[in-house]
């Protein structure tokens, strides 16, 4: 499994709904060796959930505590998000790290906390699709230090220039998510630098996967990953060898953060399964 990278997927709910906890575990995870942490974004989700903290202003906190490990939203609903916004969020927050934000992004869903419908959001999939598109474009624009001039048919930017530009170059890295099966965020993610499937069952649908978004790109020479979400104890080996890139360890909603930090100082190694 050389090469295959490991990070904390955590949801920020009850007890890991406090940024300075969650900074804390940042900590040691880097210690103990892991190579990134990465939050779920979302508003509202079904009980027996009460809490949930902002996953941008928890990244902050983890980037303050953290010199080396890779963090970011995994995934962000871009479409219920003004991308002006974001573009400000991403920069800075890439920035305050050092140049070690990942911006995941994806369609979002109602199923889990009726988020959506409970906000007033959009609920067709297909109107979501063509804001997340948009929203892409206008960060795309924003991170090169260039006049932002999109006039679509959901986001207006009108000349404005985004500054300071993010660290990296030539911009924050995307990881689409998207499910097995599906190919328009295979399309999508085949533009950006990342795929994350969503609801695996098999390696072997990571394999199918890796072969599409190979022939989507072509003889793209740019570093691109794929990141797979995996119960503690899954054998993350077959994956690995189907074409993933990072492994992340599924922290599941409810837990505590005795448990979440048993998983972190656990390290990476004794819970690859």
């Amino acid at each position: 499994m050389a090469g295959l990278r490991s990070a904390l997927f955590l949801p920020l709910f009850d007890e890991l709904a406090d940024p300075r906890a969650v900074a804390g575990l940042a900590a040691e995870a880097e210690e103990a060796g892991w190579d990134g942490m990465f939050v779920w974004d979302h508003v509202r989700w079904r009980p027996p959930v009460q809490s949930l903290a902002d996953p941008w202003i928890t990244l902050a906190a983890v980037a303050t505590a953290t010199s080396r490990i890779r963090l970011g939203p995994m995934v962000t609903p871009l479409a219920r998000r003004r991308p002006t916004k974001v573009a400000r969020e991403t920069a800075t927050l890439d920035l305050l790290s050092g140049g070690r934000l990942t911006l995941g992004v994806g369609l979002g869903s109602d199923q889990f906390g009726s988020e959506w419908s409970k906000t007033g959001e959009e609920l067709d999939e297909r109107e979501r699709a063509g804001m997340l598109d948009e929203s892409l474009d206008v960060l795309r624009q924003a991170w090169s230090g260039e006049p932002v001039r999109h006039h679509g048919r959901h986001h207006t930017v009108d000349d404005i220039t985004f500054l300071p530009r993010p660290v990296q170059r030539p911009g924050v890295p995307v990881w689409v998510a998207g499910l097995p099966g599906k190919r328009a965020p295979l399309r999508r993610a085949a533009r950006h630098d990342g795929f994350v499937p969503v609801n695996l069952a098999h390696p072997d649908q990571v394999a199918e996967m890796a072969s599409v978004l190979a022939e989507l790109r072509g003889p793209d020479p740019a570093p691109f990953d794929i990141a797979v979400a995996l119960s503690l104890g899954t054998d993350v080996a077959p994956y690995a060898a189907a074409g993933a890139t990072w492994w992340l360890a599924e922290i599941d909603p409810g837990t505590t953060l005795d448990t979440a930090r048993g998983v972190v100082r656990d390290g990476p190694a004794r819970r690859a399964g």
